[in-house]
C-alpha cells in the first residue's frame, strides 16, 4: 500500500463511526449532546431508520458519503421525533455543510411528519470550521436554521481530555481515537495510544463482549505501518497476559497454533521452514476468520454465522479483509459476503 493509500485509509472513519453510533448511540448523546440525551424518554427505546434515511436525501448526496445516521425516538412527555446525526470527518472544511443540514432536516421533517434535531459531529482538524447556522432571504422571506455542533477537536485539551480518560461512557473511547488518528504523532506515538486506549477498556472493568466491539472500532480508526502494528500485537499480548483476561487475542493466538500444525504437518512433506511459513501464513488467516464469525454470530445471529462458516474459513485474506470492513455498515449477511 503506497503512502498516499495508507493516508487515506486512515483518515476515512466512516465506517466505524457508524458502527459506533449504533451500538453505542445513548452513550453518544450523553457525551456529546447530553442536553438532547437529558430530553429523550430511554424505556421506549430508540430505532434506525437508515433505510429511510438514504431513501428520501438521496439524491442531495454530492461527493463522498458521511457517516449519518437517523434514529427514531420518543421524548419524554411521550410524543415522537427524530435526531439526525450528521459526522463530519473530512480534514478539510467544506462551504456546503451548513445547507445540506438543512436540507437534509427540512425532508426528513416532511416525510416523517414529527421534529428532527440535525446534529453535526466534526471531527476535522480546522480550528477555524465550525458551522452552525445557515441563512437565507429573498424578498423579505428569510430562513434562519441553526443546529448543535460537537467539535472533537475541542476535546484535545488537557483539562477536556482529562475528562475524557475519566469517563466511564463508552463512547468517550471512540472521540478520543478518532483525535488519535487525525493527530500528527509519528508511528512509535500512535502506537502507544492505540495500546492506551485498549488498557483504559480493561480499567474500566467492561466485558468482553465490550472490549471487542471497542476495539474494532479502534482498531480501524488508528491505523498503522506493518511494523508498528506487529509491535503494538506483542505489546497487546503481553498486557493481556498480564490481566489474564486474553479476549481479543483468544482468537488470533487459537487461529495460529492451528495453522502452525497444519503447516508442521505440512513441512514432513516439502520442508520444515517452509511448511512453518505458511502455517504462520494459514494462522494470521484463521484468526482473522475467526474473529470475522464472531462478528458475525453477533451482528446476524448463530444460524447465520453457521451457515456461511465454511465460506469464512476457506477465504483468503485480501477476502477476509473486505468482509471484515462491510459487516461495519452491513444490514445483511449478503451485503458482506456478495
Amino acid at each position: 500500500m503506497t503512502d498516499h493509500n495508507q493516508a487515506a485509509a486512515s483518515s476515512d472513519h466512516d465506517s466505524p463511526w457508524k458502527e459506533a453510533l449504533e451500538r453505542y448511540f445513548p452513550d453518544f448523546l450523553a457525551l456529546l449532546f447530553p442536553h438532547i440525551h437529558a430530553e429523550i424518554d430511554w424505556t421506549r427505546g430508540h430505532s434506525f431508520l437508515d433505510k429511510e434515511l438514504q431513501r428520501i436525501v438521496r439524491d442531495a448526496e454530492t461527493g463522498r458519503r458521511y457517516a449519518d445516521k437517523l434514529v427514531a425516538v420518543a421524548r419524554c412527555d411521550g410524543s415522537p421525533a427524530c435526531v439526525l446525526v450528521h459526522v463530519e470527518v473530512q480534514g478539510e472544511p467544506e462551504a456546503a455543510f451548513a445547507e445540506r443540514m438543512f436540507v437534509y432536516n427540512h425532508r426528513l421533517r416532511d416525510a416523517r411528519g414529527v421534529p428532527v434535531a440535525s446534529l453535526a459531529v466534526l471531527a476535522d482538524t480546522s480550528p477555524r470550521f465550525r458551522p452552525k447556522r445557515y441563512r437565507d432571504s429573498l424578498w423579505g422571506c428569510s430562513i434562519d436554521f441553526r443546529f448543535p455542533v460537537a467539535k472533537l477537536l475541542d476535546w484535545n485539551r488537557p483539562a477536556r481530555w482529562a475528562e475524557l480518560e475519566q469517563s466511564h461512557n463508552r463512547f468517550a473511547l471512540v472521540v478520543m481515537a478518532q483525535i488519535r488518528a487525525k493527530g500528527r504523532g509519528d508511528a512509535d506515538q500512535r502506537r502507544a495510544w492505540k495500546l492506551r486506549l485498549i488498557r483504559l477498556m480493561y480499567d474500566r472493568g467492561y466485558d468482553r463482549g465490550t472490549i471487542l466491539e471497542l476495539f474494532r472500532v479502534i482498531d480501524w480508526m488508528i491505523r498503522l505501518p506493518a511494523e508498528a502494528e506487529a509491535a503494538f500485537r506483542k505489546d497487546l499480548y503481553d498486557f493481556e497476559a498480564s490481566k489474564q483476561m486474553p479476549y481479543i487475542t483468544t482468537v488470533e493466538r487459537a487461529g495460529i497454533k492451528k495453522g502452525l500444525r497444519r503447516g508442521l504437518q505440512r513441512g514432513r512433506q516439502q520442508g520444515v521452514r517452509q511448511g512453518v511459513q505458511q502455517g504462520v501464513q494459514q494462522g494470521v488467516q484463521q484468526g482473522e476468520a475467526a474473529l470475522l464469525l464472531w462478528q458475525i454470530e453477533k451482528k446476524f445471529g448463530a444460524d447465520v454465522a453457521q451457515r456461511c462458516r465454511g465460506r469464512v474459513e476457506t477465504a483468503d485474506s485480501d477476502d477476509l479483509r473486505i468482509w471484515s470492513e462491510r459487516i461495519l455498515t452491513a444490514d445483511s449477511i449478503a451485503q458482506v459476503l456478495d
